[in-house]
């Protein structure tokens, strides 16, 4: 399989853990889009002993960096009509949607070290290894913030009044 197709396969998996860096589906999209531009042009850098997905996860985490150190000397200013409620919005009835909503609510109340750890390790199935090496910290530290994340997860959703999450050893 060629590099491009690899790449084509990685793109559901980097949508994802764009979407939990940024929060946002457009800037998420806009990440993947760099990142993949990028991967293309420094394909020569890549090393093909290493697992693609975790090359990709550090590039598009270091461009989601360096875009927070571009936008904190630059406003983003948003319309009235970004900050409105959606008209006609109907709240899930199904108990699987309405507890996805609310862990993905949750995860986007985190910090963005314990919510891209959480994303790693817990959505994408990383090992502590791959995650440490993608966020550029030992493994310990990877396994500390995992277990602060969890922690955190798991009382922002009891103080919502919801206790869907359960101790896993």
């Amino acid at each position: 399989m060629d590099f491009r197709t690899q790449l084509a396969a990685e793109l559901p998996h980097l949508r994802r853990f764009a979407r939990a860096l940024a929060g946002d589906a457009a800037l998420a999209d806009d990440l993947v889009q760099d990142c993949i531009e990028r991967a293309i042009v420094k394909g020569h850098l890549y090393d093909p002993a290493r697992p693609l997905r975790a090359w990709l996860y550090a590039v598009l985490r270091n461009l989601f960096i360096s875009g927070i150190r571009h936008d904190s000397r630059s406003m983003v200013v948003k319309t009235v009509d970004d900050l409105a409620d959606g008209e006609g919005a109907v709240a899930p009835e199904q108990e699987h949607r309405l507890s996805a909503s609310l862990v993905a609510e949750a995860l986007d109340r985190l910090p963005a070290q314990h919510r891209e750890v959480i994303v790693l390790v817990g959505l994408e199935e990383m090992s502590y290894r791959d995650a440490a090496e993608i966020v550029g910290v030992p493994v310990g530290t990877i396994m500390s913030r995992l277990a602060r994340a969890r922690s955190a997860l798991r009382q922002i959703l009891e103080d919502r009044g919801h206790t869907m999450l359960r101790r896993v050893k």
